[in-house]
Protein backbone atom coordinates (compact mmCIF):
# COMPACT_ATOMS: atom_id res chain seq x y z
CA UNK A 1 0.00 0.00 0.00
CA UNK A 2 3.05 2.36 0.97
CA UNK A 3 4.13 1.94 -2.50
CA UNK A 4 1.12 2.83 -4.49
CA UNK A 5 0.27 5.36 -2.45
CA UNK A 6 3.91 7.06 -2.91
CA UNK A 7 2.94 6.29 -7.05
CA UNK A 8 -0.43 7.69 -6.59
CA UNK A 9 1.21 10.91 -5.05
CA UNK A 10 3.86 10.89 -7.58
CA UNK A 11 1.57 11.04 -10.43
CA UNK A 12 -0.58 13.70 -8.82
CA UNK A 13 2.46 15.60 -8.50
CA UNK A 14 3.40 14.89 -12.32
CA UNK A 15 0.52 15.71 -13.57
CA UNK A 16 -0.13 18.83 -11.53
CA UNK A 17 3.10 20.42 -12.75
CA UNK A 18 2.40 19.30 -16.55
CA UNK A 19 -1.13 21.30 -16.31
CA UNK A 20 0.56 23.92 -15.14
CA UNK A 21 3.28 23.80 -17.58
CA UNK A 22 0.49 23.16 -20.73
CA UNK A 23 -1.33 26.92 -19.95
CA UNK A 24 1.39 28.59 -21.61
CA UNK A 25 1.28 29.13 -25.30
CA UNK A 26 5.25 28.91 -25.71
CA UNK A 27 7.72 28.20 -23.83
CA UNK A 28 10.46 30.31 -24.94
CA UNK A 29 10.69 33.33 -27.16
CA UNK A 30 14.21 35.69 -27.50
CA UNK A 31 13.75 38.98 -28.88
CA UNK A 32 16.31 40.02 -30.97
CA UNK A 33 16.71 44.10 -31.33
CA UNK A 34 18.30 46.25 -33.72
CA UNK A 35 18.58 49.08 -31.29
CA UNK A 36 20.09 50.09 -28.29
CA UNK A 37 18.06 50.34 -24.77
CA UNK A 38 15.48 52.79 -24.08
CA UNK A 39 14.62 53.23 -28.40
CA UNK A 40 11.04 52.32 -30.18
CA UNK A 41 12.12 48.71 -30.86
CA UNK A 42 13.73 48.45 -28.07
CA UNK A 43 10.52 49.38 -25.78
CA UNK A 44 8.13 47.32 -28.28
CA UNK A 45 10.37 43.90 -27.30
CA UNK A 46 10.31 44.76 -23.55
CA UNK A 47 7.21 45.66 -22.94
CA UNK A 48 5.56 42.74 -25.07
CA UNK A 49 8.30 40.31 -23.29
CA UNK A 50 6.75 41.90 -20.19
CA UNK A 51 3.10 41.18 -20.70
CA UNK A 52 3.67 37.58 -21.82
CA UNK A 53 5.25 36.05 -19.22
CA UNK A 54 3.03 38.13 -16.50
CA UNK A 55 -0.18 36.96 -18.19
CA UNK A 56 1.25 33.45 -18.36
CA UNK A 57 1.43 33.45 -21.92
CA UNK A 58 4.89 32.42 -22.53
CA UNK A 59 7.43 30.71 -19.46
CA UNK A 60 10.49 32.64 -20.29
CA UNK A 61 11.72 35.76 -22.46
CA UNK A 62 15.15 37.27 -22.99
CA UNK A 63 15.98 39.93 -25.21
CA UNK A 64 19.34 40.94 -27.29
CA UNK A 65 19.81 43.96 -28.81
CA UNK A 66 22.57 43.92 -31.63
CA UNK A 67 23.01 47.64 -33.21
CA UNK A 68 24.41 48.94 -35.96
CA UNK A 69 23.54 49.70 -39.73
CA UNK A 70 20.33 51.28 -38.63
CA UNK A 71 19.19 47.37 -38.05
CA UNK A 72 21.21 45.79 -41.05
CA UNK A 73 23.62 44.11 -38.20
CA UNK A 74 20.88 42.58 -36.29
CA UNK A 75 19.25 41.46 -39.65
CA UNK A 76 22.24 39.86 -41.19
CA UNK A 77 23.03 37.94 -37.50
CA UNK A 78 19.25 36.66 -38.14
CA UNK A 79 19.85 35.44 -41.36
CA UNK A 80 22.78 34.14 -40.75
CA UNK A 81 22.27 31.73 -37.36
CA UNK A 82 18.84 30.96 -38.82
CA UNK A 83 19.17 27.08 -37.56
CA UNK A 84 19.69 28.34 -34.10
CA UNK A 85 16.84 30.78 -34.56
CA UNK A 86 13.63 29.02 -34.05
CA UNK A 87 12.93 30.19 -30.71
CA UNK A 88 13.76 33.99 -32.23
CA UNK A 89 11.60 37.13 -33.18
CA UNK A 90 13.30 40.42 -34.13
CA UNK A 91 10.91 43.51 -33.85
CA UNK A 92 11.07 46.38 -36.67
CA UNK A 93 9.01 49.22 -37.86
CA UNK A 94 9.00 51.08 -40.83
CA UNK A 95 12.36 51.80 -41.82
CA UNK A 96 12.62 47.91 -42.84
CA UNK A 97 10.06 49.34 -45.57
CA UNK A 98 12.46 52.34 -46.00
CA UNK A 99 15.32 50.00 -46.63
CA UNK A 100 13.91 48.10 -49.37
CA UNK A 101 12.64 50.99 -51.44
CA UNK A 102 16.25 52.86 -50.89
CA UNK A 103 17.82 49.62 -51.90
CA UNK A 104 21.27 50.88 -49.85
CA UNK A 105 21.57 47.82 -48.33
CA UNK A 106 21.55 44.19 -48.63
CA UNK A 107 18.63 43.02 -47.24
CA UNK A 108 15.74 43.87 -46.21
CA UNK A 109 11.91 42.68 -45.24
CA UNK A 110 12.24 39.61 -47.98
CA UNK A 111 15.31 38.06 -46.83
CA UNK A 112 13.16 37.07 -43.25
CA UNK A 113 9.57 35.71 -42.33
CA UNK A 114 7.21 38.59 -41.25
CA UNK A 115 5.23 36.82 -38.15
CA UNK A 116 2.40 39.92 -37.58
CA UNK A 117 2.48 43.34 -36.90
CA UNK A 118 1.30 44.54 -33.56
CA UNK A 119 1.07 47.90 -32.63
CA UNK A 120 1.33 51.34 -34.21
CA UNK A 121 3.03 54.65 -32.82
CA UNK A 122 2.48 58.19 -34.19
CA UNK A 123 5.31 60.73 -35.15
CA UNK A 124 6.19 63.12 -32.62
CA UNK A 125 7.94 66.41 -32.92
CA UNK A 126 9.68 67.36 -29.92
CA UNK A 127 11.40 69.55 -27.84
CA UNK A 128 13.04 70.07 -24.32
CA UNK A 129 11.19 71.86 -21.79
CA UNK A 130 13.56 74.65 -21.75
CA UNK A 131 13.68 75.31 -25.24
CA UNK A 132 12.81 79.04 -26.85
CA UNK A 133 10.04 77.11 -28.91
CA UNK A 134 7.15 76.93 -27.28
CA UNK A 135 4.81 75.99 -30.02
CA UNK A 136 4.72 74.70 -33.38
CA UNK A 137 4.16 78.37 -34.51
CA UNK A 138 7.22 79.53 -33.16
CA UNK A 139 9.18 76.57 -35.42
CA UNK A 140 7.63 77.49 -38.58
CA UNK A 141 8.62 81.35 -38.05
CA UNK A 142 12.13 80.59 -37.38
CA UNK A 143 12.25 78.92 -40.25
CA UNK A 144 10.37 81.04 -42.73
CA UNK A 145 13.17 83.31 -41.57
CA UNK A 146 16.53 81.34 -41.50
CA UNK A 147 15.83 77.25 -41.50
CA UNK A 148 19.77 77.13 -40.95
CA UNK A 149 19.27 78.16 -37.64
CA UNK A 150 17.46 74.48 -36.43
CA UNK A 151 18.73 71.67 -36.03
CA UNK A 152 16.20 68.49 -35.95
CA UNK A 153 17.67 65.48 -34.75
CA UNK A 154 16.23 62.15 -35.29
CA UNK A 155 17.06 58.35 -34.54
CA UNK A 156 17.69 57.16 -38.27
CA UNK A 157 20.27 58.60 -40.85
CA UNK A 158 18.56 60.84 -43.40
CA UNK A 159 16.43 59.32 -46.07
CA UNK A 160 15.13 56.97 -42.96
CA UNK A 161 11.82 57.05 -40.96
CA UNK A 162 12.49 60.20 -38.67
CA UNK A 163 13.92 62.47 -41.30
CA UNK A 164 10.54 61.65 -43.82
CA UNK A 165 7.99 62.50 -41.21
CA UNK A 166 8.93 65.54 -39.97
CA UNK A 167 10.06 66.52 -43.77
CA UNK A 168 6.56 65.65 -44.67
CA UNK A 169 5.33 67.74 -41.60
CA UNK A 170 6.76 70.70 -43.42
CA UNK A 171 6.32 69.80 -46.71
CA UNK A 172 2.43 70.05 -45.75
CA UNK A 173 3.14 73.46 -44.61
CA UNK A 174 4.16 74.60 -48.18
CA UNK A 175 8.00 74.05 -47.55
CA UNK A 176 10.41 72.22 -49.70
CA UNK A 177 11.38 69.49 -47.69
CA UNK A 178 14.69 69.62 -48.71
CA UNK A 179 15.68 72.22 -46.93
CA UNK A 180 14.72 70.45 -43.47
CA UNK A 181 18.10 70.45 -41.68
CA UNK A 182 17.40 66.66 -39.40
CA UNK A 183 20.88 65.53 -38.45
CA UNK A 184 20.34 61.51 -38.02
CA UNK A 185 22.09 59.05 -35.49
CA UNK A 186 22.20 55.45 -35.19
CA UNK A 187 20.65 55.43 -32.03
CA UNK A 188 16.88 57.05 -31.18
CA UNK A 189 18.18 57.28 -27.34
CA UNK A 190 20.98 59.32 -28.51
CA UNK A 191 18.83 61.55 -30.15
CA UNK A 192 17.17 61.96 -27.81
CA UNK A 193 19.96 62.76 -25.99
CA UNK A 194 20.88 65.51 -28.45
CA UNK A 195 18.08 67.21 -27.44
CA UNK A 196 18.01 67.72 -23.56
CA UNK A 197 21.57 68.38 -24.11
CA UNK A 198 20.83 71.21 -26.28
CA UNK A 199 22.47 70.20 -28.96
CA UNK A 200 19.54 69.92 -31.43
CA UNK A 201 16.32 72.12 -30.72
CA UNK A 202 13.59 69.34 -31.89
CA UNK A 203 13.35 66.08 -31.71
CA UNK A 204 11.83 63.54 -34.62
CA UNK A 205 10.83 60.61 -32.83
CA UNK A 206 7.78 58.13 -31.90
CA UNK A 207 4.89 59.57 -29.39
CA UNK A 208 5.97 56.19 -27.40
CA UNK A 209 9.15 56.96 -26.93
CA UNK A 210 8.51 60.55 -25.35
CA UNK A 211 5.39 60.15 -23.79
CA UNK A 212 6.90 58.99 -20.20
CA UNK A 213 9.51 62.18 -20.58
CA UNK A 214 6.42 64.30 -21.88
CA UNK A 215 4.30 63.50 -18.69
CA UNK A 216 7.57 64.10 -15.96
CA UNK A 217 7.57 67.84 -17.83
CA UNK A 218 11.49 66.72 -19.48
CA UNK A 219 9.88 67.49 -22.60
CA UNK A 220 7.47 69.22 -24.49
CA UNK A 221 5.59 67.86 -27.53
CA UNK A 222 4.70 70.62 -30.23
CA UNK A 223 2.44 68.14 -32.23
CA UNK A 224 1.54 64.65 -33.65
CA UNK A 225 0.84 62.79 -36.82
CA UNK A 226 -2.69 61.61 -35.39
CA UNK A 227 -5.65 61.96 -37.09
CA UNK A 228 -7.24 63.41 -34.02
CA UNK A 229 -6.20 64.03 -30.52
CA UNK A 230 -4.95 60.89 -28.34
CA UNK A 231 -6.49 60.31 -24.68
CA UNK A 232 -2.84 59.69 -23.55
CA UNK A 233 -1.72 63.46 -23.73
CA UNK A 234 -5.31 65.48 -24.61
CA UNK A 235 -3.41 68.69 -24.68
CA UNK A 236 -1.01 67.99 -27.57
CA UNK A 237 -2.33 68.80 -31.09
CA UNK A 238 -2.10 67.21 -34.43
CA UNK A 239 0.15 68.48 -37.14
CA UNK A 240 -3.46 68.69 -39.17
CA UNK A 241 -4.86 71.45 -36.03
CA UNK A 242 -1.74 73.37 -36.72
CA UNK A 243 -2.08 73.15 -40.71
CA UNK A 244 -0.40 70.40 -42.01
CA UNK A 245 -2.07 67.74 -43.02
CA UNK A 246 0.19 64.89 -41.85
CA UNK A 247 -1.33 61.48 -40.93
CA UNK A 248 1.17 58.44 -40.29
CA UNK A 249 0.95 55.67 -37.57
CA UNK A 250 4.89 53.85 -38.14
CA UNK A 251 3.53 50.46 -37.39
CA UNK A 252 5.88 47.66 -35.50
CA UNK A 253 5.78 44.17 -35.60
CA UNK A 254 7.62 40.87 -35.41
CA UNK A 255 9.75 38.82 -38.03
CA UNK A 256 11.31 35.37 -37.79
CA UNK A 257 14.52 33.71 -39.37
CA UNK A 258 13.94 32.57 -42.80
CA UNK A 259 12.49 29.11 -42.66
CA UNK A 260 10.63 29.02 -39.97
CA UNK A 261 7.86 26.31 -39.64
CA UNK A 262 4.04 27.21 -40.80
CA UNK A 263 3.09 25.57 -37.57
CA UNK A 264 5.51 28.28 -35.59
CA UNK A 265 4.08 31.46 -37.18
CA UNK A 266 0.76 29.57 -36.34
CA UNK A 267 1.57 29.77 -32.88
CA UNK A 268 2.91 33.15 -32.63
CA UNK A 269 -0.46 34.45 -34.10
CA UNK A 270 -2.91 32.61 -31.67
CA UNK A 271 0.12 33.94 -28.95
CA UNK A 272 -0.57 37.52 -30.18
CA UNK A 273 -3.99 37.33 -30.32
CA UNK A 274 -4.40 36.21 -27.04
CA UNK A 275 -1.92 38.76 -25.78
CA UNK A 276 -4.57 41.44 -26.87
CA UNK A 277 -6.84 40.29 -24.44
CA UNK A 278 -4.92 40.77 -21.43
CA UNK A 279 -5.10 43.32 -18.20
CA UNK A 280 -1.62 43.33 -18.62
CA UNK A 281 -1.48 44.36 -22.63
CA UNK A 282 -4.08 47.35 -21.93
CA UNK A 283 -1.76 49.17 -19.29
CA UNK A 284 1.59 48.89 -21.38
CA UNK A 285 -0.53 50.18 -24.44
CA UNK A 286 -2.39 52.65 -22.69
CA UNK A 287 1.29 54.02 -20.97
CA UNK A 288 2.86 54.02 -24.18
CA UNK A 289 0.23 55.96 -26.10
CA UNK A 290 -0.07 53.05 -28.71
CA UNK A 291 -2.64 51.83 -31.42
CA UNK A 292 -3.58 48.42 -31.57
CA UNK A 293 -2.89 47.25 -35.32
CA UNK A 294 -2.83 43.45 -35.45
CA UNK A 295 -1.62 42.16 -38.94
CA UNK A 296 -1.33 38.42 -39.12
CA UNK A 297 1.20 36.18 -41.46
CA UNK A 298 -0.20 36.84 -44.40
CA UNK A 299 -1.82 39.98 -43.97
CA UNK A 300 1.59 41.54 -42.48
CA UNK A 301 3.26 40.14 -45.70
CA UNK A 302 0.92 41.87 -48.26
CA UNK A 303 0.68 45.05 -46.10
CA UNK A 304 4.42 45.48 -46.71
CA UNK A 305 4.41 45.00 -50.18
CA UNK A 306 1.86 47.47 -50.55
CA UNK A 307 3.79 50.02 -48.43
CA UNK A 308 6.92 48.68 -50.52
CA UNK A 309 4.75 49.68 -53.87
CA UNK A 310 3.96 53.27 -53.11
CA UNK A 311 1.81 53.67 -49.73
CA UNK A 312 4.15 54.34 -47.84
CA UNK A 313 5.83 57.58 -49.70
CA UNK A 314 1.94 58.19 -51.14
CA UNK A 315 0.78 58.39 -47.37
CA UNK A 316 3.80 60.47 -46.27
CA UNK A 317 3.03 63.02 -49.53
CA UNK A 318 6.54 62.80 -50.46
Amino acid sequence: MRINRTILISLFFTLSFSSLASTAELKNIHFLIPGSLGGGWDMTARNTGEVLVKSGLVDNVSYENVLGGGGAKAISHLIETAETQQDTLMVSSTPIVIRALTGLFPQSFHALTPVAATISDYGAVVTANSSRFKTWQDVIEEFKVNPKNLKIAGGSARGSMDHLVVAAVFKGHGFDPITVPYVGVDDSAKAVGQLLSGEADLLSTGLGEVLSMYHAGQVRILGITAPKRVPEAPDVPTFTELGSPTVFNNWRGFFAAPGISKEKIQRYNRLFKKMYNTVEWAEVRERNGWTNDYKPHQEFAQFLEDQRRGSLMKTLQL
